[in-house]
């Protein structure tokens, strides 16, 4: 693969939506251990809840907000890709599902803090 093919958009679009997909697969193990929490007790339901409420914890859900609205951008932008056809319009696409997922973070960044 040349350099040049790496520059376009739908490269980008691609390498984004596999990083999020590996990044959400390695939080899925995270994600079990938390619910397991709330089976070993109250007290320890509560105490990690406590702990997810520190500021760090809430930037990270937003990270994680922002994994799952890109990874889902990607996978309308294969859909769209594999029923609709190769279009010139899809550098636009690209770029909007882009600032999409960065605005669905955004938003629930301001809805955390």
């Amino acid at each position: 693969m040349s350099w040049r093919s790496r520059n376009h958009p739908n490269y980008w679009a691609f390498a984004l939506h596999r990083l999020s997909g590996l990044l959400l697969a390695l939080f899925l193990p995270l994600h079990f251990w938390a619910l397991g929490t709330a089976i070993e007790g109250e007290a320890r339901l509560a105490g990690f809840l406590r702990w997810s409420d520190e500021p760090l914890v809430k930037l990270a859900e937003v990270g994680l907000v922002v994994l799952l609205a890109a990874h889902l951008a990607g996978g309308l932008r294969l859909l769209a890709i594999e029923f609709l056809g190769w279009r010139r319009w899809q550098k636009t696409a690209v770029a909007l599902s882009a600032g999409a997922s960065f605005a669905v973070g955004l938003a629930f960044l301001l809805s955390v803090f």
